[in-house]
């Protein structure tokens, strides 16, 4: 099932608007890069939020309400979002002590908007079925931006209904929602689409890269890169940013590429299937991470196969940068 994202409908009250005497707020866990923005577009279209998050301070400045506790969280809220790093923590937030499956409820929805492990995510799946609790693995694509602008993509493993449920909260962040299939089905298609982002991403970094030290214009090349068989999101949507100087802050982290590949790696041995890209794909991500970059966006791998090249930067800002530090 692929649902398109109808702008002209509301869903909720209007943006400003408060929540109707009686509506349950909406529980968030995360407000980071990604669940913060999401929130907060939950909040202009209506919705009252009640959030916890590692860093507590983040929740004001999304237009959450911080909640005490999970156990707070899943007295208050018939819907939960997550929106955190990985498996591990995810299954801490769930199955730790003071957990949502301790104080889960019959009915519950909980939506995982990470990326993260399908065996993890059937296995919590099926251990919150047993409290009647029904968990949605909700992968998005679309990057800060796409939450910024509520136009993300996403990618749903789980009960159909529970989705149907759910759908008008998921409509005030994304443009297309797509169910795949049973639970896993969601995360499983995250971690393959994540994997071919990592792979276009180093590839396109690795060019751009090529192309400076032969003395091409880069902007001319991405020309004819996207008018023709190389095209791919990174150079479309990413590199005619990045040569000039904007590396589009915000989004995807090298440690967290890396983590989405490792997943994508584990993925393939699973299933049985061969992959010869991966490896090196993951490599470029792991220097990076090891060249000091892996707490910025991912789009620094480029820059991290500039220093393995001599110190080579793609973009027009970084290149005059250092000109002018040479003739000092």
């Amino acid at each position: 099932m692929a649902v398109q994202h109808d702008p002209a409908a509301q869903h909720g009250p209007a943006a400003g608007q408060r929540p109707a005497a009686g509506q349950r707020p909406v529980g968030m866990v995360g407000t980071g890069n990604m669940g913060g923005r999401i929130t907060r577009r939950m909040v202009a279209a209506g919705h009252e939020v009640l959030a916890v998050d590692a860093e507590p301070a983040r929740i004001p400045a999304c237009g959450a309400a911080s909640a005490k506790d999970l156990a707070e969280l899943a007295e208050r809220c018939d819907v939960i979002m997550l929106s955190l790093p990985d498996s591990p923590v995810i299954e801490s937030v769930i199955k730790g002590p003071g957990g949502l499956l301790e104080h889960a409820r019959d009915r519950q929805v909980i939506v995982d908007l990470s990326t993260a492990n399908p065996a993890s995510t059937r296995a919590l799946h099926d251990e919150l079925a047993a409290s009647g609790v029904r968990y949605l693995d909700a992968g998005i694509s679309g990057g800060a931006a796409g939450a910024e602008n509520g136009t993300l993509t996403l990618m749903v493993g789980g009960d159909e209904a529970a989705l149907a449920q759910v759908k008008p909260l998921l409509d005030t962040f994304s443009a297309h929602v797509h169910h795949m299939g049973r639970s896993g089905a969601g995360h499983v298609t995250k971690v393959l689409n994540n994997f071919l982002n990592g792979v276009t991403l180093a590839a396109t970094a690795e060019v751009m890269v090529a192309g400076k030290k032969a003395g091409l214009d880069l902007a001319r090349l991405l020309e004819v890169i996207n008018t023709s068989t190389g095209v791919s999101f990174a150079s479309l949507g990413r590199f005619p940013h990045i040569i000039k100087g904007d590396y589009l802050e915000g989004g995807l982290t090298g440690r967290l590429m890396a983590k989405d590949l490792r997943l994508y790696l584990t993925l393939t041995q699973d299933l049985g299937v061969t992959t010869l890209t991966a490896p090196g794909t993951l490599a470029a991500f792991e220097v990076s991470n090891a060249l000091g970059y892996g707490d910025q966006i991912s789009n620094r791998v480029v820059d991290a196969l500039g220093d393995l090249a001599g110190g080579v930067r793609v973009s027009k800002q970084d290149s005059e940068q250092d000109s002018e530090q040479e003739e000092r």
